[in-house]
């Protein structure tokens, strides 16, 4: 009737290899190879980026504690109300 999925056309002269995916290692060097490699990564752009966060948190906890002072009522101003 017709070819079966996986077979629908015919190429001739390239040769494929493939390895089945349930006979790879999904997580073959993952801790002697990935971690190192996570730490050396994070060590290379810390310095980068962390100034940056730093002054903004700076910023924040500025701004937080001008609204606060902001925000609050002049007890002076209220002192002869009844």
């Amino acid at each position: 009737m017709g070819l079966k999925f996986g077979n629908l056309y015919k190429i001739r002269g390239i040769v494929y290899f493939r390895l089945s995916p349930h006979e790879q290692k999904a997580f073959k060097g993952f801790i002697s190879e990935g971690v190192p490699n996570t730490i050396r990564r994070f060590h290379s752009s810390v310095y980068r980026y962390l100034p940056i966060f730093a002054f903004n948190y700076l910023v924040y906890l500025w701004a937080l504690e001008t609204h606060h002072k902001l925000s609050r009522k002049n007890h002076a101003l209220y002192k002869d109300d009844v």
